[in-house]
């Protein structure tokens, strides 16, 4: 990890099957699932952002594009 990665937001990743949780520098989360799931799991997407984690960033692109307001 570099220093800039210490200072960037850390994001969950869990592993269901390994039944794991780790916190990863954003910038490397894409990088770092896709080595866990081709060592530890044949490449089969088995360790994902945590689902919490991608529900909230859904809802705020939604809120961010409006396509939670009300219609008029």
């Amino acid at each position: 990890m570099t220093a800039a990665n210490e200072d960037e937001p850390r994001v969950p990743i869990v592993c269901a099957e390994c039944e794991t949780t780790s916190r990863i520098p954003l910038s490397d989360v894409a990088e770092t699932v896709e080595r866990h799931n081709e060592q530890l799991h044949g490449g089969s997407d088995v360790a994902t952002v945590d689902p919490d984690i991608v529900d909230s960033i859904a809802d705020l692109v939604a809120t961010d594009l409006g396509l939670l307001e009300d219609a008029e």
